[in-house]
């Protein structure tokens, strides 16, 4: 299904990239995960009702959104930037104008990726190549500490990663690589448009 169809089965706004670069190093331009892909993705990874999904890097909402929707998950949007936070807004009012029965949380906070707090509902980990190497880092040290308080079991799942964050869960964290999904028409043009899932071995 195309990008405008679930745009309009949600009541959002996601489509669209960023114009311009942000004014940092180390936090990358906004552009939403094709819908296509999360069908394909979410094909084979199933979420539980005891989870609880982070995207890091929201933007617009339009994984949180989806996830909410498809299997009425618990999901919470990062975006440190302020005008697509306030776009994420806009959409979850108007998302939850047509789907205000649904009762999984739904919210999104206006802060820097290592500045969130790990909530220990937390399992699943999303990130589209959002900021650099140095930030990734420091979440996934949140993420671990987090763990360290309270044990379960926890996702990472990494869309156009970039090979310094496969290198460091690889080399340097407890993270296991379970799966590599493909998203069938885009892999072939492009091998980083792939999707990346992670758990964590003890």
């Amino acid at each position: 299904m195309t990008d405008h169809f679930y745009d309009e089965l949600l009541n959002i706004q996601t489509s669209g990239n960023q114009q311009g670069f942000y004014d940092s190093l180390h936090y990358h331009r906004y552009e939403p995960t094709p819908y296509k892909g999360l069908d394909e993705l979410f094909a084979k990874v199933s979420l539980s009702s005891s989870d609880r999904v982070v995207d890091f890097g929201c933007g617009k909402g339009r994984l949180n959104f989806y996830l909410h929707y498809r299997y009425q998950a618990s999901v919470v949007g990062i975006e440190m930037n302020e005008e697509f936070y306030k776009e994420a807004l806009l959409n979850k009012r108007s998302y939850l104008k047509k789907y205000h029965h649904r009762r999984a949380e739904l919210s999104f906070h206006c802060c820097l990726a290592e500045e969130y707090e790990i909530d220990i509902r937390d399992t699943v980990f999303y990130f589209f190549n959002p900021f650099s190497i140095q930030i990734f880092m420091k979440v996934v040290g949140n993420i671990l500490d987090s763990v360290g308080k309270a044990y379960r079991p926890v996702t990472i799942i990494l869309y156009y990663s970039s090979e310094d964050y496969t290198d460091f869960l690889t080399r340097r964290t407890p993270f296991q690589l379970k799966e590599e999904i493909e998203i069938q028409g885009l892999s072939q043009r492009n091998s980083l448009e792939r999707f990346l899932v992670y758990e964590l071995k003890y």
